[in-house]
């Protein structure tokens, strides 16, 4: 899935890291560097080349915590909206591909098994870690 969206997403000139940075500030609203990193399984410093690039492209802009002026929020802008739109496209149309030839009842049990995994390896004896919250494709989308 992942060598399938990272494909479709060439396309439009987006890379795979960066339909994670604007799926995750979708999902959970603006975040420091620090959680974003958390969130992409990557090491704190490890996203800043990423975001000064989408800052750079206008998709980002970085701005005070006003708890602690010395932490930086980030937050997508107005041009990221269009860019958005064309990232779930993508990815609809992956998941388009991916599940052709099932039925709509195999593709809820295939979810809920894929869920019943998620839970068993996150649950409270498996020390999760906050890629564990990752929203589903409908959450993101919505």
């Amino acid at each position: 899935m992942r060598r399938a969206l990272d494909a479709e997403l060439a396309r439009e000139n987006i890379t795979f890291r960066q339909w994670e940075v604007l799926a995750w500030i979708a999902w959970e609203g603006d975040q420091s560097q620090v959680e974003l990193a958390e969130r992409l399984n990557l090491e704190a410093p490890t996203p800043a080349g990423i975001l000064s690039r989408m800052e750079r492209d206008g998709w980002l802009e970085r701005y005070s915590c006003t708890r602690d002026r010395r932490k930086k929020r980030i937050r997508a802008t107005r041009k990221a909206e269009t860019v958005w739109s064309r990232i779930v496209e993508c990815a609809e149309t992956v998941r388009a591909k991916a599940t052709q030839g099932f039925s709509q009842d195999e593709l809820e049990l295939f979810r809920q098994m894929c869920e019943h995994i998620r839970r068993n390896l996150c649950g409270p004896s498996s020390r999760a870690s906050l890629s564990c919250e990752q929203p589903t494709a409908d959450e993101v989308r919505a």
